[in-house]
């Protein structure tokens, strides 16, 4: 009898093949990538968190997300071109179809979450 070796069943193979598909897809999916920031993305949402003090920028939902400055509380960005300026706890701001909001500012660290809005 020809016996697949222990733990190896094709149960298992098949069930770590789609996990890494699922894996694979959704990054693809998300598209994203930076410089000086680190991202978190979903399907049609993305939080990114810019290093202050360098260049930073990322590459989210299709469109160039840039770290332009920060000053006191309020924070200016380039989305897909356009700039704009945000302050914690602003309602969402509108730009090329998507939905900017600044979830946090730190001395080392910027938060923003940048959303496809809906329709």
């Amino acid at each position: 009898m020809n016996r697949p070796p222990a733990g190896k069943t094709p149960r298992t193979r098949k069930l770590a093949g789609l996990l890494a598909g699922l894996a694979l897809g959704t990054a693809l999916l998300a598209g994203c990538s930076s410089e000086g920031a680190s991202t978190n993305c979903g399907l049609d949402a993305c939080t990114v968190t810019f290093d202050r003090g360098v260049e930073a920028s990322a590459n989210i939902l299709g469109v160039e997300a840039k770290l332009v400055g920060v000053q006191n509380d309020q924070v200016t960005l380039d989305i897909a071109g356009e700039q704009l300026t945000l302050t914690v706890g602003q309602q969402a701001a509108e730009v090329g179809g998507l939905a900017v909001t600044l979830d946090s500012v730190t001395d080392s660290q910027v938060a923003v979450r940048i959303a496809r809005n809906p329709g």
